[in-house]
């Protein structure tokens, strides 16, 4: 089914066009309908079409290294999706099932080439466009990474493991140990200064069962905040581990896509080079 130009204005990829560029375009895409849990495309599909969400719900999955159903978009209306695929002419790489009943416009790469053809500007548009997407892509991405893990581990602690950690951050510390020692001091200094009539006189059986008693508290409680500690370690590699791969594959995809556009500009160029080599003198 046709699509209508007024349609096409509401998509933000087609924003910049003007009313002949639309009017072009309009005429060559079509206006899809999909049925709840309908397959659009799956993966291995020639990826001679790409989509555009104007009503309903579509979800793109893929399956990662342990064959494992992974969504990779969920777009809402105004985006786009099997476009990477549909541009280089490659099998499509996800899937595509609509989640409820839906509206897609169908375009190809003979669409894109008929409007650049005929409206050569209207190629800058796009790519304006997709150079904005591209963006708004890379700042999520660093919101995305620059999440603090420290942040992440207090939320998820314990009164318990947080105790652990004050126990262990203060009995590390000089202050411990300057306070320890002067209370040393002063508990033996009193009981020789009393002589017989000292309460734990020397030598200082008591003194030696409250740190017995203290040690043996202490050292579970140390252990507990190493091995939370060690926790926190994994954590953070785990975190950079993702991070990383993440940063990889959006460099990757990034690269891809500026190779895109590179090949598109030359298109466009050509195509300008050729319209103003046509015009008589």
């Amino acid at each position: 089914m046709a699509c209508a130009a007024n349609i096409l204005r509401e998509v933000p990829l087609f924003s910049l066009l003007d009313d002949d560029e639309i009017s072009v375009l309009a005429g060559q895409v079509d206006l899809k309908h999909f049925d709840a849990r309908q397959r659009i495309y799956k993966r291995g599909e020639p990826g001679g079409r790409a989509y555009i969400l104007i009503s309903g719900g579509v979800r793109v999955t893929t399956i990662d290294e342990d064959q494992q159903e992974v969504t990779v978009n969920e777009p809402i209306p105004g985006e786009f999706f099997g476009f990477a695929s549909m541009l280089d002419q490659t099998p499509h790489q996800t899937d595509a099932t609509a989640t409820d009943d839906c509206s897609c416009i169908e375009i190809d790469r003979n669409d894109i080439t008929i409007l650049l053809q005929t409206k050569p500007h209207a190629g800058l548009d796009i790519l304006t466009m997709l150079g904005r997407q591209i963006h708004a892509a890379q700042e999520l991405v660093r919101i995305r990474s620059m999440r603090n893990p420290n942040d992440m581990i207090e939320e998820e602690s314990t009164f318990g493991q947080r105790i652990a950690d004050e126990v262990a951050r203060f009995g590390g510390s000089w202050s411990f140990i300057i306070t320890f020692a002067m209370i040393l001091i002063v508990y033996t200094a009193i009981n020789i200064f009393l002589d017989k009539n000292a309460w734990d006189p020397y030598p200082f059986i008591l003194l030696n069962l409250f740190l017995s008693m203290i040690a043996a508290v202490q050292a579970p409680v140390i252990m507990m905040s190493q091995n939370r500690q060690d926790q926190k370690d994994r954590l953070r590699s785990e975190l950079d581990f993702a991070v990383n791969r993440r940063a990889e594959l959006e460099i990757q995809g990034l690269a891809h896509k500026l190779n895109l556009l590179s090949e598109k500009l030359g298109d466009v160029e050509d195509l300008l080079r050729e319209k103003q080599g046509t015009k008589p003198a």
